[in-house]
């Protein structure tokens, strides 16, 4: 490896979560976001004060992004919740439905993401195989509030991530142990044609990505208790071993851009598996040096979505 990169854990945040996901640098609040999907939560923390609060929502959720607003909006954040796509305020509750797309039986919203261009896309998962009467799908919501199917054929739809220039699109679909890479239209955003990125090893689940400044992808490892950062090539460069089996997904923030931030899991924990890893559901943050992350995008939306 050419960069000589080091990555310190300097702090555990004590939230317990059943299934921490979706963490997210809030640069003008100086905040961590995160969300629980088990418990309905949306998380913030301020390093500045150590204060965490919690955020009740009105069902699970799968992901979110923040909104790009003139500071007068009903609303903070786009969700992909359990069964659609709505805007929502945390500190009041106001939520606008956008779309709820059909056949969603067995299944529900998991990972998301703005790309460059701050439109917001999310894939769902097949929770229950037993109800689901088809595959999971990665939807793109368009311009007219519509969720738009782009991928089909998916079980754990995870991984979403832009490279800097936003002209590739990685994915994984989890359970095949593999992160695929399209390339993508910043204009129109259509994807080309699938093609291999990486494999994950077979106790290893590809979960949450990021993007740093050099282009290098970070993942998430459930499963194997680790984050592997990747070269734009696929070759795995560097491995950040975690005291949980469950990480679930990463984020590069912090006020200089150089921390790493890692969510985490016990769902699905026995108990003597929780008494080795009692760390299990916590964030934790690492130091990075020689590493910058990427500014997040806000989701931008027509100024009537917006109101209520």
């Amino acid at each position: 490896m050419s960069e000589q990169i080091v990555v310190e854990l300097v702090k555990v945040i004590d939230c317990q979560n059943t299934l921490g996901e979706n963490v997210l640098w809030h640069g003008l609040e100086q905040a961590i976001y995160w969300i629980d999907i088990e418990q309905a939560e949306l998380l913030r923390y301020q390093p500045a004060s150590a204060q965490l609060t919690r955020y009740a929502l009105p069902e699970r959720i799968g992901s979110f992004a923040f909104l790009k607003t003139s500071g007068t909006s009903d609303y903070r954040i786009i969700a992909a919740f359990a069964s659609g796509f709505a805007l929502f305020n945390p500190d009041t509750a106001a939520i606008k439905w956008l779309d709820k797309p059909q056949n969603m039986l067995g299944l529900r919203f998991n990972d998301g993401r703005t790309d460059r261009q701050g439109r917001f896309w999310a894939g769902t998962m097949v929770e229950d195989a037993n109800m689901a009467q088809q595959q999971a799908e990665l939807y793109q919501l368009n311009a007219n509030g519509q969720a738009i199917s782009v991928l089909q054929q998916i079980e754990i739809s995870n991984g979403l991530c832009w490279s800097p220039d936003g002209k590739t699109l990685y994915h994984a679909d989890s359970p095949k142990h593999c992160i695929k890479q399209y390339a993508f239209c910043p204009e129109t955003g259509q994807l080309g044609a699938a093609q291999h990125f990486a494999e994950t090893p077979d106790n290893a689940h590809p979960d949450g990505s990021t993007v740093d400044h050099m282009g290098h992808v970070w993942n998430a490892h459930w499963g194997a208790g680790r984050v592997v950062r990747y070269a734009p090539d696929g070759i795995a460069q560097l491995s950040v071993e975690l005291p949980v089996s469950q990480p679930s997904s990463v984020a590069i923030g912090g006020p200089a851009l150089d921390w790493l931030i890692v969510s985490s899991s016990r769902l699905g924990l026995s108990a003597s598996q929780l008494a080795a890893q009692p760390l299990a559901g916590h964030l934790f943050i690492y130091q990075l040096q020689n590493i910058k992350g990427i500014p997040e995008v806000f989701c931008q939306l027509p100024a009537a979505w917006l109101a209520k």
